[in-house]
């Protein structure tokens, strides 16, 4: 796994974290005051999750005057279901879906 995967995990491990993303992926290029408004925790607290996820390439931030706007870089985790979800799960559903379908068809309540 690469660091980068590392990190990505990492920084959505916490359900802080998550809940900020969730806020940029609602209404993109957030100033950290907007982002804290709802948390109920300190600005240097908000400012350390935002930290992490910038260095996860989660989110990129761009200066508007003396504003930092915050903003959501899906591309992370794209690439985080693509490497380590979507392998694992089409087989399984597929083969889920099918045996739910089955069962279904042989269903004895279903018989006359």
């Amino acid at each position: 796994m690469s660091d980068d995967d590392d990190l990505v995990f990492k920084a959505l491990a916490d359900s802080t974290r998550r809940a900020l993303l969730d806020r940029l992926f609602a209404r993109d290029g957030q100033t950290l005051t907007e982002l804290e408004s709802e948390l109920a925790m300190s600005r240097f607290g908000v400012m350390k999750h935002l930290r992490l996820l910038e260095d996860a390439g989660l989110v990129v931030t761009r200066r508007q005057g003396r504003e930092k706007l915050h903003f959501l870089n899906p591309v992370p985790i794209r690439s985080i279901h693509d490497r380590w979800i979507d392998k694992y799960t089409e087989h399984h559903t597929t083969t889920l879906l099918d045996l739910k379908a089955e069962l279904e068809r042989d269903d004895p309540k279903e018989k006359p």
